[in-house]
């Protein structure tokens, strides 16, 4: 399984990507995150599905980008999907005839020389997509189910770059805590609006442990400190123990 997110605000771009391969009981670390980069061109791909068709795709559209130019981002966006058929026509019959099915999500950030601004994409197995934007600030592909509660109640368009990756940080923790198919290193890409310039940092479990128990300790002082005065309707139904009424009757 994987965990990649994409986050877009006003700022910039963050993107998050774990490492963690897995094929039956053997587990590996390769990269989910490619970078395209040169003046006035800046993108990032992250995909979850099968490696194998992933990897096809990426040298497909990494070989068209040697001969081709795009000026906007979806294009390439555009550019990639078609890639991504390309590779299920060649290999959906045999991968379904060995039990596996074609499912290659694709998250796609960045800005080109004609865009006005930076974009973020989710591309689907089918080459279609969608552009996230207002209202839907940003988009998990894998596992998703865990930690999507703080992204979507901190997160919004006019959030900065630290917070989004914080709060990215802590969606991925979240997953990682409650799936064996998640974990470090993490792959961190961030892209400032206009810059065309893609920073990458990757981040090993030792890097972010005292974060992950600060986290920890935070959640646990929180929901010490909640309210129970609105229990109380709930609990005084609960009836007596026999002690307490045995204490009434002496």
């Amino acid at each position: 399984m994987t965990y990649c997110l994409g986050i877009k605000v006003k700022e910039g771009l963050v993107a998050i990507a774990d490492s963690r391969i897995t094929s039956g009981t053997d587990t590996t670390i390769k990269k989910k995150v490619t970078i395209e980069q040169k003046d006035g061109f800046s993108l990032f791909i992250m995909t979850s599905g099968l490696r194998s068709v992933r990897d096809k795709a990426i040298v497909y559209f990494t070989e068209l980008l040697e001969t081709q130019e795009y000026n906007k981002l979806y294009k390439a966006v555009n550019a990639f999907g078609e890639q991504v058929k390309r590779a299920a026509e060649e290999d959906r019959v045999a991968l379904e005839k060995a039990g596996f099915k074609f499912d290659l999500n694709t998250i796609i950030g960045g800005q080109l020389k004609d865009d006005n601004e930076h974009k973020l994409f989710l591309l689907y197995p089918e080459g279609n997509w969608v552009e996230l934007g207002l209202g839907a600030p940003y988009v998990v592909i894998g596992n998703s189910g865990h930690g999507k509660a703080i992204l979507n109640r901190v997160l919004n368009e006019n959030s900065s770059m630290k917070l989004a990756l914080k709060a990215g940080f802590l969606s991925f923790d979240s997953t990682r805590v409650s799936s064996n198919n998640v974990d470090f290193p993490i792959d961190v890409v961030l892209y400032k609006k206009d810059t065309y310039q893609l920073v990458e940092q990757r981040y090993e479990a030792r890097d972010m442990s005292s974060v992950s128990d600060q986290w920890d300790e935070e959640l646990k002082r929180a929901l010490a400190n909640i309210s129970e005065e609105w229990m109380e309707a709930a609990f005084s139904k609960l009836p007596e123990t026999k002690e307490k009424e045995e204490e009434k009757t002496v």
